[in-house]
């Protein structure tokens, strides 16, 4: 397994390391300042500014000055829609640099960060076109009286992402809360800031008002819980893992904030034996190695219909094997470093606990080199059900095989989780794929596919997988309030 050393292109420089707030670039009110990283080397890229209390208090006052009195407030919903496409277009001219900074950061390879940034463009887009057509609707009440609905939008949001998709995620956060009307208080994954920043820049060269879009770096524990507890902020929109959901969770009852949530899984990715086992093996493959194995969707758990278990954990460990992991920005790479040391070490530990409870470690299972954080593609075969590397999100390459006899215990073990994301199964026969797909608890199913995600479908989870669905129309819903109008009609 090489270790990927083509010539790259020098990177973009740094140019923002501060917070934005009401379209200015400010230093935090302590003058903190903290190191991100490069996960390919280990090496600091810059320092950024640490936002305290006082920072999102800052923040919060401009957004809410933006959605109450200022322009903002007053413009025209087709007017929004003009600057959603307006970033969009900047996203397209700033690609580049976009998508360095992007797999710089967070590990990810040039070739995954560039498909990212195009979806980026393709969401605010997406959401440019919704902007004014976001409609109530007349009521035939009893009576005569007149009633409708108006939506509108929540306020002021507090929008916290997660490192593993930092400028997606951003764009699935900023879409529909933008459209809506609302202003935005983010606060991006202390180990992937910098392309959100430069989105910040870009905002601002669209034209979009003073503290209509507001962001404060920062750890969770102090700009993260400031957000989650200021009683001006109307709502949380969190991206992440469940136990800081749950923290988050408590944070806001005190100002019952409306809360959305999109947080782990454990999916089950089940394989027939009558499925064409090529193209499983290869969608297995990009279901758990796609981005590191970084990805909430991961199909982590690889359910095997028993006569194909041999054949199949051969094919896919001759894969694995093969898989070219190194430096983020050889476009020869297919897999870059996990994001960080606490992430690599986290899932080292798994790895070594699996073997402890007695799975049997078909490949992987190792650090890649002594500089950065790269792991092995992994495989375990054996797994018990109750085992960790079964129940647990590792965030990492590591796959767990499972051998099933027949559909109905298959199915009972695959919804045996806290989670419910996502699940696929391969197979040719549409009726069990169509029983699966109604059956499985998950909030997506994929049926001889995996990790196909766009725009203009909803996305969330079942059960600890979150509340709420990003994308598509029903994400406005997160962002509106609906507001019934009855008026007394005289004869």
């Amino acid at each position: 397994m090489a270790t990927a050393t083509a010539p790259r292109k020098s990177t973009p420089a740094i140019k923002q390391t501060k917070h934005l707030i009401n379209n200015e670039w400010v230093a935090s009110s302590d003058g903190g300042k903290f190191e991100t990283f490069n996960p390919a080397t280990g090496e600091v890229i810059a320092e950024v500014s640490a936002g305290t209390a006082a920072d999102i208090d800052r923040a919060v006052k401009a957004a809410r000055r933006a959605v109450e009195t200022g322009p903002w407030n007053k413009m025209d919903a087709a007017d929004r829609g003009r600057l959603l496409f307006k970033l969009a277009e900047l996203v397209d001219a700033n690609a580049e640099e976009l998508s360095m900074l992007e797999s710089l950061n967070s590990g990810k390879t040039i070739g995954d960060s560039q498909g990212d940034i195009a979806g980026v463009a393709n969401c605010l887009r997406y959401y440019a076109g919704w902007a004014d057509k976001i409609e109530g609707r007349t009521v035939p009440v009893r009576g005569n009286f007149l009633s409708y609905t108006l939506r509108q939008p929540v306020g002021v949001v507090g929008q916290i992402i997660p490192w593993n998709f930092p400028c997606a995620m951003l764009a699935w956060k900023w879409g529909p809360a933008l459209a809506c009307g609302n202003a935005i208080v983010m606060k991006p994954a202390e180990q992937t800031p910098l392309t959100a920043l430069i989105m910040g820049r870009l905002a601002m060269e669209a034209g979009f008002p003073a503290g209509v879009i507001n962001l404060v770096n920062g750890m969770g524990e102090t700009a993260g819980a400031a957000l989650c507890t200021h009683p001006d902020v109307d709502k949380i929109a969190f991206t992440g893992h469940v136990d800081t959901a749950k923290i988050i969770q408590k944070a806001t009852a005190d100002t019952l904030k409306r809360t959305s949530y999109e947080l782990g899984g454990k999916s089950p990715n089940v394989i027939f034996a009558d499925a064409n086992i090529d193209d499983a093996v290869e969608g297995a493959f990009h279901a758990i190695y796609f981005h590191g194995g970084q990805c909430c969707t991961a199909g982590s758990r690889l359910f095997v219909e028993e006569k194909l278990r041999d054949e199949f954990v051969e094919k896919l460990a001759k894969k694995a094997k093969g898989r070219r992991v190194g430096d983020p920005m050889d476009p020869a790479t297919q897999q870059g470093p996990q994001v960080s040391q606490e992430q690599m070490d986290k899932i080292l530990g798994y790895v070594a606990l699996g073997q402890k409870q007695g799975a049997k470690l078909v490949t992987g299972g190792q650090r890649v080199g002594d500089r950065g954080f790269f792991v092995e593609p992994t495989i375990f075969d054996g797994v018990k059900d109750e085992m960790a590397i079964a129940t647990d999100e590792i965030f990492g390459p590591v796959v767990s095989v499972l051998p099933f006899k027949n559909f109905d215990e298959m199915l009972e073990r695959a919804n045996r989780t806290h989670y419910g994301l996502a699940a696929a199964i391969w197979t040719k026969d549409i009726d069990k794929a169509h029983l699966y797909a109604k059956q499985v608890k998950a909030g997506t199913v994929w049926v001889n596919c995996y990790h196909v995600v766009d725009t203009t479908t909803p996305f969330g989870g079942f059960k600890m997988s979150g509340h709420g669905r990003e994308n598509g129309e029903a994400a406005l819903d997160l962002y509106t309030e609906l507001k019934t109008v009855t008026v007394k009609l005289n004869p």
